[in-house]
């Protein structure tokens, strides 16, 4: 995994960046985001297409939320950078970084959520989500950010038995200073045991913390809660 770090970013990301924040708007960008958020959502066999939209609405309906929206301006940047990974026997960019410095943008956020497809496979491949992150996702981050969060999503336990392990990829995240956030969904077979799996294995780093969802019809209340506690950088 590369070494990434939180304020770190190379020259592609800031090109990127300049590329993105180009236009009669670019006097007012700003230079660096209060948070850098990374949603990695399972799109693995268990989660189907109704599930699926479920999760996606329910990540929307917080992005259009007032309050999340405030929590996002709240800080002293005012805007954050989010990108969505879906994750199964591979884990892919859905939605690259996009920069929210106002309401507006946050909308448009969750107008864009709402039309990603699903791409998903069989297996619950949390550690291969992870490694894509460290190593091709963060290293681009368009710009610096205060604090990177990765936030978490599944209905089950990693069942890939992949080398590296999810907790030694976790580590290596924490040790570059990333936090991350678990939601596990208590769903199905594994509901009982999941949020201890997640608490065991997953979460890590300053001020991690789990919310979970209970099944799929929660998902919406528990993301909204999750997204005004990480963004805030409420303990």
């Amino acid at each position: 995994m590369r070494r990434t770090g939180t304020r770190r970013y190379i020259s592609a990301g800031v090109a990127f960046g300049l590329a993105l924040l180009a236009g009669p708007a670019a006097d007012a960008a700003p230079e660096m985001v209060d948070t850098a958020l990374v949603l990695a959502v399972d799109v693995s066999q268990s989660v189907n297409d109704e599930r699926f939209a479920l999760q996606m609405d329910g990540i929307a309906k917080a992005f259009e939320d007032p309050e999340v929206q405030r929590s996002i301006l709240s800080g002293p940047h005012r805007a954050i950078f989010v990108t969505m990974v879906e994750w199964s026997d591979k884990a892919a960019v859905a939605v690259p970084w996009t920069l929210i410095a106002s309401a507006e943008d946050a909308v448009a956020f969750a107008a864009t959520l709402r039309k990603t497809p699903r791409k998903g496979a069989e297996f619950t491949c949390m550690s291969r989500a992870l490694q894509l992150i460290g190593d091709k996702i963060l290293p681009f981050l368009p710009m610096p950010a205060n604090r990177t969060v990765i936030d978490v999503s599944s209905d089950g336990h990693d069942n890939c038995n992949l080398n590296p392990p999810v907790d030694v990829l976790r580590d290596a995240l924490v040790a570059d200073g990333v936090t991350i956030n678990g939601l596990p969904i208590l769903e199905g077979d594994e509901a009982a045991t999941l949020e201890a799996w997640y608490k065991a294995h997953v979460i890590g780093g300053a001020s991690s913390f789990t919310v979970p969802a209970h099944g799929y019809k929660d998902f919406e209340r528990a993301m909204r809660r999750k997204f005004v506690t990480e963004i805030s950088q409420l303990p």
